[in-house]
């Protein structure tokens, strides 16, 4: 965050809560004129800072309203048991996060699905067959409390 000034961080806070608006109606919420604007948004951009523009779903129009995390403890450690792995879960599409974690359990998913059966066919289909894992716990979320994208700057 060095090379980022307050004007910068103005932007990527307005382009967090709502990264749809034009280059014209940023320009004015940061006080910049638009071609300074589209200027340090670009290099933002290039820098990697700003990583990629998305549509946020709601869950439940799309029939994913319920979130299982679930906890995995693996047979081992070895290097070529983590990457087959890691690679197995990128290839789940119901799984929308995936952390190597320090402490009980090796990985943590976060999986979406329409209701406890569907998650039963992804458990079946996709999760118990992951290799090296020795161990499998899955928690339902009952609601979401708080739930943002936005990164604190």
């Amino acid at each position: 965050m060095s090379r980022m000034d307050a004007l910068d961080i103005k932007i990527l806070e307005a382009l967090q809560r709502k990264g749809r608006m034009s280059n014209a109606e940023l320009a004015e919420k940061v006080n910049l004129s638009p071609s300074a604007c589209h200027r340090r948004v670009q290099r933002l951009e290039q820098d990697g800072i700003i990583k990629d523009y998305v549509a946020l779903l709601d869950p439940r129009a799309v029939d994913r309203p319920s979130t299982v995390f679930v906890e995995i403890t693996l047979s081992g450690q070895a290097d070529e048991l983590l990457d087959r792995f890691e690679a197995a879960v990128r290839r789940i599409p119901d799984v929308l996060e995936c952390h190597l974690m320090a402490g009980t359990a090796d990985y943590l998913l976060k999986v979406v699905a329409a209701d406890t059966d569907d998650f039963a066919r992804i458990h079946r289909q996709y999760l118990a067959r992951l290799p090296g894992v020795s161990q499998m716990q899955s928690s339902f979320a009952l609601r979401t409390v708080f739930k943002t994208t936005a990164l604190p700057l």
